[in-house]
């Protein structure tokens, strides 16, 4: 059986390190965090229950016996279901097949479904990443990148931060205790430019940064 990683050389990259380049971290999205941030299954859950108790208070205000307005609404659950599980489903496809991996040179997304895709960010090209936590723990650490290069929105997602059309931003999304791996990716971006390790704090922070923007922000 050939599974999905068979062709590369290292799970999740395109090809093997080069000399001096060592992976730092490698994992995944949370499915159910993905699931429900990146495909919105719980807006989705609190839509179909609105409609369904929509629907049974509807037939009661009409003079419909209590029973039959219970049944009516349980007509409505099987789509209710597949509206709920086809995103969920998606969700757990996509963290199935993406990974992410932070080197001490590097970050690489790789994702995709059907057809998996490689995105190499060297160092050089990101001008700040930042952390924001989920309640769970899980969390997404966006990219802002530098210099004309751009990553189609469509072709990033749904690795992209959202609603940044004009100027896509690459976002390692529902990442499994996001801390820890912002603390590592920071460390990471800061030796690369020489810089001090960044300070961090609250749920959302700014994690590391090119020197021209440490300076602009200052």
């Amino acid at each position: 059986m050939i599974r999905e990683h068979d062709c590369e050389p290292v799970p999740g990259l395109p090809e093997a390190l080069p000399p001096g380049e060592r992976i730092l971290w490698q994992g995944s999205p949370a499915c159910w965090s993905l699931a429900r941030h990146a495909f919105h299954t719980a807006k989705i859950a609190i839509y179909c229950a609105v409609i369904v108790a929509w629907r049974v208070l509807s037939d009661l205000a009409d003079g419909v016996a209590v029973g039959d307005a219970l049944v009516g609404g349980l007509w409505l659950l099987p789509l209710a279901a597949l509206a709920i599980g086809l995103p969920a489903l998606f969700g757990w496809l996509y963290a199935r097949t993406t990974i992410y991996t932070i080197t001490n040179r590097r970050v690489v997304i790789r994702s995709g479904v059907a057809i998996p895709t490689a995105f190499n960010l060297p160092f050089a090209l990101i001008g700040a990443a930042a952390m924001r936590r989920h309640r769970d723990g899980t969390g997404d650490l966006p990219l802002t990148l530098v210099g004309s290069d751009r990553i189609a929105y469509l072709h990033l997602w749904p690795n992209a931060r959202p609603w940044r059309l004009a100027h896509p931003e690459p976002m390692l999304r529902s990442v499994p205790d996001v801390a820890r791996v912002a603390e590592i990716l920071g460390q990471a971006l800061a030796s690369a430019a020489g810089l001090p390790s960044p300070v961090r704090s609250g749920e959302d922070a700014t994690i590391g940064a090119q020197p021209r923007l440490a300076k602009a922000a200052a």
